[in-house]
């Protein structure tokens, strides 16, 4: 057999060999594509090949190269192909994966519950800002630099600028709402607030609060009486009772601590109530009008009543929670116990 009749034999095997897996494909690809390939022995003899046959000679062994080139791209892609679809496949006999349902927060479950009601009473949500400044955070409420409240609340202030806090109360909010709204004003405003205080059982750094603020003409302390006994009723049920006790806040007058009936024993007395049949809740008040003077309201034509309540104090009542730490610790355990209030 001359070299023209054993190179067009190659270009008939690159052409008509059947492989049908990726094993005999990288044979085939050693064969006739690899570093020692049969088609260097067979060019080497080229030089036996009269001259005026050897661009007819180079031509038929590109042949062959080219043929084995392109069956090999063509085979290498389909085997791929093969894999990538023989790994996604679904297997339909085998057992499904379990989905572990998750569960809502129960601060989530008790803010959700709260705004809920006060929805139901016409109030529209507000948020705004975590980082305040002085004007909206104290001194627009009645708490000008010297003023003794402020130090009932130990404040984190960014060095940087001693004008600029976390927020300590979403009651920043309303100052923002009076600013930019004219009466009648009927808002609620949920959110984070921070505090500079040592973290236990009791208190956090952070926790969170819904505020509300009602002005409009001839509002009364009547008004803000009958909104907190249907909100409590609602929330704890409508056996429980509303007392009212004198308080103070800077930016109420005048103001007062919110109790309800102890909703674990019905007003009998235990250790959650202290064996007092009361639990409070919330503080309140009609706002100052030095307030809405300072959020240029109209006091002759205006007035309004503000409430705030601190959502992990209801929370842990509500679930008997001992430890405020367990509401910011992620711990699956303890969240697990809430998929039923879902």
């Amino acid at each position: 057999m001359d070299i023209f009749q054993q190179t067009e034999t190659l270009l008939k095997e690159a052409n008509e060999t059947v492989i049908a897996n990726a094993d005999e494909l990288e044979k085939f690809r050693i064969r006739f594509l690899g570093s020692k390939n049969v088609l260097k022995d067979v060019f080497a003899e080229i030089k036996n090949v009269p001259n005026e046959r050897k661009k007819e000679f180079g031509q038929l062994v590109n042949s062959v190269k080219q043929a084995a080139e392109e069956k090999f791209n063509v085979l290498q892609e389909k085997f791929q192909n093969n894999s990538d679809a023989s790994a996604e496949a679904i297997d339909l006999t085998l057992p499904g994966d379990v989905t572990t349902l998750g569960a809502r927060h129960p601060i989530q479950l008790v803010k959700n519950q709260i705004i809920d009601i006060f929805k139901r009473l016409g109030f529209a949500v507000q948020e705004d800002r975590e980082i305040e400044d002085d004007w909206h955070n104290f001194t627009a409420l009645n708490m000008p630099e010297d003023h003794p409240a402020r130090d009932m609340q130990d404040t984190f202030f960014v060095n940087i600028n001693p004008d600029v806090v976390l927020r300590t109360h979403t009651s920043s909010v309303q100052v923002r709402t009076m600013e930019n709204q004219k009466p009648p004003i009927r808002i609620l405003s949920p959110g984070r607030v921070f505090r500079n205080e040592t973290i236990s059982a009791r208190s956090h750094c952070f926790f969170h609060q819904v505020e509300g603020l009602y002005i409009d003409e001839n509002v009364s302390f009547a008004d803000l009486l009958q909104t907190l006994d249907f909100f409590v009723k609602e929330l704890f049920g409508k056996d429980t009772k509303i007392k009212l006790r004198p308080s103070y806040f800077p930016f109420t007058e005048p103001s007062a601590e919110v109790d309800v009936t102890c909703f674990i024993c019905g007003g009998k007395g235990c250790n959650v109530c202290k064996y007092s049949g009361w639990v409070e809740i919330l503080g309140c008040g009609m706002v100052d009008p030095k307030v809405l003077e300072n959020c240029n309201i109209d006091t002759k034509k205006y007035s309004g009543f503000a409430f705030g309540m601190g959502v992990e104090r209801i929370t842990m009542l509500k679930y008997q929670i001992k430890d405020i730490r367990l509401l910011s610790e992620n711990d699956t355990r303890f969240l697990e116990q809430f998929k039923s209030a879902l």
